[in-house]
């Protein structure tokens, strides 16, 4: 028998399941389940279906994004489609990992990952999976309260262990337990579990096991069924660190300092202890980090203004030099073989830009044969990093890090013009919210290039701003590629 046809019980509530696999959970019932070659396309109505592509039919994504911004439109990219996203955030439960044990930021990764594992029935073996990597002990309980819920799930004794086969159990007990193992290598660095996410502590393990962030990411989507198409910007096991220089010379350092910042200082300190296990390089840092960083995705909107405007987002090292690290070659490569480019919305310059302030990334999407549209999506309102930006302020500060080059000087005066490209290279379609409260100028707009779109969106209940949905991205996206047709 095969060893990848044994699916088992979808009742099986921990008892063994000899010979099963990662790869057959069951998915929701009634549903075919979906493959990477079925996409998301448009009906008669504003809703969306999976459809069977044809040869001539199909259309893929790059969508280039970080955060949660993203996860509620996911459904109109369908299963084919790449999502390129940062590895610099260094707040929420991510911090207080990158303080004790160094490493990629992984908290955007698996927050992509959990929202596209496929739907299935609350009591299927795959859900309780989920429930448990998507699981994040309490941000309001104290430490030792923490640590003993932290203790009952290494140690199989939790509820959330109910439902899951003993085989996938073990496998992802195992990588919780060299966790647990790495962390009491530094006990003297008190690591907290507060709000810790239990999915970034498997994928932070599996990390650290394989020295491999991308097996990390395909083990997850393995054992949850997800088969996503997630890429890492960059490929490397050492923290990576942005900054971002003000309009007033002004420096801020990291994620949070430079979107939500947190009281405590983040200063260079090339002095900072370096342990022989975490040795220095071009992307290590020892930049001096704070503990976990609760931050609240409903006080986005309630923010310190900036004291000048972001005038460039870069990558520095351990002493705060600037560096140029190369971007995955993957992401390079999936621009030159699908067919739609999406700037996803979301915080613009540490979310976006730190995908795009890498060497080549300009000419693979410039020079790219395969992208049929560029399609930015503007956000309905502004935040603390983009404060009185207007549409066609996004729309240059995107061309604008592109064309900047990344790469060395050249040398004898020569003229930048064979490396600078028209704004419509990188864009070729804006699509905004009706209500939006940032201002677009269509215009101004259409002069550099670039088409608009506007869309109805939903309401987002808390903030009563209009938002995307994955209906209003589906039939944006349809409508240009619908104008794009030859003979439309």
């Amino acid at each position: 028998m095969s060893y990848f046809a044994l699916t088992p019980n979808p009742h099986n509530s921990g008892a063994d399941s000899p010979g099963s696999s990662v790869f057959d959970l069951p998915i929701q019932s009634g549903q075919p389940q979906a493959t990477p070659d079925k996409h998301l396309r448009m009906t008669s109505g504003q809703s969306t279906e999976l459809l069977e592509p044809t040869s001539s039919d199909e259309t893929s994504f790059v969508v280039v994004s970080g955060g949660t911004g993203c996860n509620s439109i996911c459904p109109a990219f369908g299963r084919a489609a790449c999502y390129i996203l940062p590895v610099s955030d260094d707040g929420g439960s991510s911090s207080e990992i990158i303080r004790v044990l160094g490493g990629p930021s992984i908290g955007d990764i698996r927050s992509r990952l959990v929202r596209l594992i496929p739907p299935a029935d609350a009591s299927s073996p795959l859900e309780a999976i989920r429930n448990l990597l998507a699981y994040r002990l309490p941000a309001s309980c104290t430490e030792r309260e923490a640590r003993d819920e932290w203790r009952d799930i290494v140690e199989g004794r939790s509820k959330l262990w109910s439902g899951i086969p003993n085989d996938r159990k073990e496998m992802i007990r195992g990588f919780l337990v060299y966790f647990e193992s790495e962390i009491l290598k530094r006990a003297h660095k008190n690591f907290s579990f507060v709000n810790g996410s239990i999915g970034n502590y498997f994928l932070s393990a599996a990390q650290a096991f394989f020295r491999s962030l991308p097996s990390a990411i395909f083990l997850f989507s393995s054992i949850t069924n997800s088969q996503a198409n997630i890429l890492p910007v960059i490929v490397t096991n050492h923290t990576v660190t942005i900054a971002a220089e003000l309009e007033n010379g002004e420096r801020l350092v990291g994620q949070c300092e430079i979107s939500h910042p947190v009281r405590q200082e983040l200063r260079i300190d090339i002095s900072s202890e370096s342990e022989p296990q975490s040795p220095v390089d071009a992307l290590d840092g020892t930049l001096p980090r704070t503990r976990n960083v609760l931050f609240q995705s409903e006080g986005k909107h309630q923010y310190e203004p900036l004291h000048a405007r972001i005038a460039r987002l870069f990558y520095i090292n351990a002493y705060g030099n600037e560096i140029h690290p190369s971007p995955n070659p993957d992401y390079i490569s999936s621009l030159s073989r699908h067919d739609v480019l999406v700037y996803s919305c979301g915080s613009l310059w540490t979310s976006i830009i730190p995908c795009l302030a890498l060497k080549g990334v300009a000419n693979a999407i410039a020079r790219s044969r395969s992208l049929k549209a560029k399609v930015l999506l503007l956000n309905s309102a502004n935040d603390r990093e983009t404060d009185g930006y207007t549409a066609v302020d996004y729309i240059r500060t995107i061309a604008q890090t592109l064309n900047d080059g990344h790469h060395a000087q050249t040398y004898g005066g020569l003229s930048k013009a064979d490396t600078t490209y028209p704004t419509s290279a990188f864009i070729t379609h804006l699509v905004y919210l009706q209500g939006t409260t940032v201002e677009v100028d269509v215009p101004s707009v259409t002069a550099l290039g670039v088409r608009c779109v506007e869309v109805e969106g939903s309401i987002d209940e808390r903030s009563q701003l209009p938002q995307f949905d994955a209906s209003s991205v589906s039939r944006a996206i349809h409508e240009i590629l619908v104008s794009m047709s030859p003979g439309e």
